[in-house]
């Protein structure tokens, strides 16, 4: 072998020992080229990850009559939920399935914190806001800072009020 036949194979020897060495280097920072399973099988399974809430948005209410109070109608209550996933936005903070959240309270309980429960109370502090929540660190504007007319408040209450009845 003359001397630049060596040259040329010392050459190539090097350049297999830098690209070997940056391969391993690349793997080695991607996490190794061994993971024990793909990117997808160590995904969480759908059986492993919690259910998810229902919406409510969307779920058939059954609204018994004699569970409302008086002047209030199955159809407020229907035009209620409308509101509170529609352009009321009461669903921003009291989340889809009405169960609250760090800005709300749960209004599908019988744990009413700001008010008692009864419809009027409802009414009154949809009108009026919550400036100074008990448990939660969001506020409630009055009439949650929309134009909201008062029928569109009793309607909201009346929604609200069948939420902990159900």
């Amino acid at each position: 072998m003359t001397t630049e036949e060596k040259r040329a194979c010392g050459g190539m020897a090097k350049r297999t020992r830098i690209t070997s060495l940056a391969v391993v280097t690349l793997l080695a920072a991607c996490g190794g080229g061994d993971s024990g399973g793909s990117a997808e099988e160590d995904a969480p399974t759908a059986e492993a990850a919690e259910p998810a809430a229902p919406d409510l948005s969307t779920v058939e209410l059954n609204i018994d009559p004699a569970l409302l109070p008086e002047g209030v109608t199955a159809e407020m209550v229907e035009e209620g939920r409308e509101l509170f996933f529609g352009g009321g936005i009461c669903y921003t903070c009291h989340l889809m399935d009405a169960k609250g959240g760090p800005l709300a309270p749960d209004l599908t309980d019988d744990v009413w914190i700001n008010v008692d429960g009864e419809y009027l109370s409802i009414v009154e502090v949809i009108k009026t806001g919550v400036a100074q929540p008990v448990e939660h660190i969001g506020a409630m504007l009055p009439r949650a800072g929309l134009p909201l007319t008062d029928e569109q408040v009793d309607k909201l209450a009346a929604y609200a009020y069948m939420l902990s009845r159900m």
